[in-house]
């Protein structure tokens, strides 16, 4: 039911539930989003050490990508709050950012033939072409977090981002085990020093098409809502609702909530776990079950162990998907938070093991634990976050909220390839399980810092109050 007060404000109004399908239509370009994702993840720190990088500077290379987030995320989020275009609010942002990060995925393994075409070193290039991918994604990835919280009551939140995390499994499983495929197919895994393999750089181009289709794919089956019906569900006068400076991104990190504050706090462990796996999972196979020296960058059997890195990444999120499936219920049966904080001790002793499995046919036991957590992190603190953001800065806090997510990658960039080269003598695996060893920690502090999910409504109210002006 609604009602209209004589000023015109539209009071009453609630959004209605999506359907399944309407939820799975929205989210659908998560799974382009995230084939580009794995296929970075798997296969960047190989492209790099194919170039000519050593493995103490593979985590400098890789600040291209918390660095881009850290500058382009909110900044998307907040013009997505204010602006309106013939596309919707958020969906511009979704075709610009798969557009140029299709192209960054076609010229990121082609930097050493491009090379040849203009004076440039080849790992300045695949740097440039690897944070051209890295701030597409950022623009493309932000806007599908806000539409959640835009199109969906916050009752659907966590179905919603389960959904987006069943999606980007499915993508990432597909951009992972793409070049491995391919290998089976006949396409080369090998190729001259200085040069990516075949089966890389055709895994990369099928990896832009389908970014760009599913992109497509949603813009052209999602309707977003319009200002009038956002001022409508926020109890507002349309036609006085306020469009936001954008020196008030500074005043709203100002004014986090502060469960948001404690959830960063969990964000910032897990994801210093997630990047010392993606960044150092090859060396670490490379010298610890393949037994090769820490110099070894070239061979057929380092190639392998990226082939390997690939597949084990997507068995990690193939495990994500059935785990986001349970994460729904067993958060209602359990609570959010305890669901979150057992997801995150299973991908800590899942890293951890990688250390004690010598086995390369049994690793598959590591990669249970972290598709659980995977499917986690990408869904309950979300979930959890928009019950403390208001309606109208849902953009700009989903993109602040990601410092909590880019901050520790920037710091183990900095300092992770020094430590490995330093402390470990290059042998990688011991800092992977200094990587799980965090995931761990952040289950702790979920446990001790986050609320439960039993808040009163005058709670969750009053931390929405803090971000209102």
């Amino acid at each position: 039911m609604e009602s209209t007060s004589t000023a015109g404000q539209i009071t009453g109004k609630k959004k209605p539930n999506l359907s399944m399908a309407q939820i799975i239509n929205m989210s659908m370009g998560f799974l382009g989003i995230q084939m580009a994702f794995g296929l970075q993840n798997g296969n960047a720190s190989r492209i790099l050490a194919n170039f000519g990088a050593d493995v103490h500077e593979l985590s400098w290379f890789w600040l291209v990508a918390p660095v881009t987030g850290l500058i382009v995320q909110p900044i998307i989020g907040h013009l997505g709050d204010n602006t309106w275009s013939p596309l919707g609010r958020r969906k511009p942002y979704f075709l610009i950012g798969a557009v140029l990060c299709a192209i960054g995925l076609v010229m990121l393994p082609n930097a050493a033939s491009a090379t040849q075409m203009m004076a440039a070193s080849v790992l300045l290039l695949a740097v440039i072409f690897l944070a051209m991918m890295d701030a597409s994604i950022n623009v493309a990835m932000e806007p599908f977090r806000a539409l959640v919280g835009d199109m969906l009551p916050k009752h659907q939140g966590t179905l919603g981002f389960s959904v987006q995390t069943i999606l980007i499994g499915i993508g990432a499983v597909i951009g992972s085990y793409m070049p491995d495929w391919l290998t089976q197919l006949g396409i080369s895994n090998t190729a001259p020093e200085g040069f990516v393999a075949d089966n890389v750089i055709y895994s990369f181009y099928v990896g832009a098409v389908l970014l760009l289709l599913t992109i497509l794919y949603t813009i052209f089956t999602t309707k977003e809502y319009s200002p009038r019906e956002f001022a409508e569900f926020a109890n507002e006068n349309p036609e006085t609702v306020h469009v936001s400076k954008f020196s008030d991104i500074f005043k709203d990190f100002a004014r986090i909530p502060g469960q948001m504050q404690r959830l960063g706090a969990v964000q910032f462990f897990s994801w210093f776990a997630l990047f010392t796996m993606w960044v150092f999972t090859t060396s670490a196979l490379a010298t610890h079950h393949f037994g090769l020296s820490p110099e070894d960058t070239h061979s057929k059997a380092f190639n392998n162990a990226g082939d390997l890195t690939g597949k084990l990444f997507g068995m990690y999120n193939f495990w994500a998907i059935p785990f986001a499936f349970l994460l729904t219920p067993l958060a209602k049966a359990i609570g959010k938070k305890q669901t979150h904080a057992l997801a995150l001790l299973c991908g800590g002793i899942g890293l951890i093991s990688m250390y004690f499995i010598k086995d390369i046919n049994l690793l598959w036991i590591s990669m249970i634990g972290l598709g659980f957590a995977w499917a986690s992190i990408l869904a309950m603190p979300y979930a959890m976050l928009i019950e403390v953001i208001p309606q109208k800065k849902m953009g700009v806090y989903m993109g602040i909220f990601n410092f909590f997510i880019v901050i520790p990658q920037i710091i183990n960039g900095l300092f992770g390839g020094p430590i490995v080269s330093r402390y470990f003598g290059n042998y990688a695996m011991d800092y992977i399980v200094v990587g799980g060893i965090c995931m761990i920690a952040g289950a702790v502090i979920t446990m001790v810092f986050i609320r439960s999910d039993d808040e009163t409504p005058e709670e969750i109210e009053e931390e929405i109050k803090q971000v209102h002006f």
